[in-house]
């Protein structure tokens, strides 16, 4: 409507019939644009989901085989032990695993069995022998490392660690081939483990605080801790 009464009061205009001032009084008054902020927006910022190289590892079992068929009515079972930090990472490990080594996958495989492996003496200082394959820049390497932890899995997780700091590898980049634990101390190789398995063994105790015989609430004086 308000377009209508502007083509005709120009037309009156062309006219002379409206003046050009009475014109502009009669226009429909614009809008004015809200200003251009220049603040950038906050970006929201998500939690990345739990990956496998977030979290304490776990170890697993996971059997797994092949679906059976008329041709192969029990197939043969295959058991892996893996760290993982939950079961679905084990589970997604064992398939890239078993793809490698034999010919079976996801779509005609199946998993038997999954449970958790705990340690049996976690209170025990042990020494660990671990077998692995890494992937370089270069090319495919193995190493032999040994670690002095209380389970399997802290020894994995300073694998994981120490793999990462000295040849730049990633988690994917590593594959576990074994992991034993050394009881013998003969069969100790590295000598940063054999420095800790002497007899006479002893640590400076260099931050000391003597018991006081009588306890106060406030004292005069700092204890000193350096004797």
């Amino acid at each position: 409507m308000a377009f209508a009464q502007a083509v005709a009061l120009v037309g009156q205009a062309r006219a002379g019939r409206v003046s050009v001032l009475k014109l502009s009084e009669n226009r429909t008054p614009i809008k004015k644009l809200p200003a251009y902020s220049r603040r950038r927006r906050q970006r929201t910022t998500s939690t990345p989901p739990t990956t496998q190289h977030q979290g304490r590892l776990q170890e697993y079992q996971v059997i797994g085989r092949h679906l059976p068929s008329e041709a192969n009515p029990t197939p043969k079972l295959y058991r892996m032990r893996i760290f993982a930090p939950n079961d679905v990472v084990a589970k997604s490990r064992f398939w890239y695993f078993i793809s490698k080594l034999r010919k079976i996958k996801k779509t005609n495989g199946e998993i038997v069995s999954l449970n958790q492996i705990a340690e049996k003496r976690p209170q025990k200082v042990k020494n660990f022998g671990i077998w692995i394959r890494y992937d370089s820049r270069s090319g495919t390497h193995n190493m032999y490392k040994e670690y002095r932890e209380m389970s399997r899995t802290d020894a994995v997780e300073a694998l994981y660690q120490d793999m990462a700091a000295r040849h730049r590898a990633r988690f994917r980049s590593i594959h576990i081939l074994k992991v034993v634990e050394v009881e013998k101390t003969e069969s100790i190789r590295r000598p940063y483990i054999k420095q800790v398995l002497a007899k006479d063994l002893k640590f400076p105790l260099p931050h000391r605080v003597n018991k006081t015989t009588s306890k106060k609430i406030f004292t005069a004086n700092r204890p000193s801790t350096f004797f």
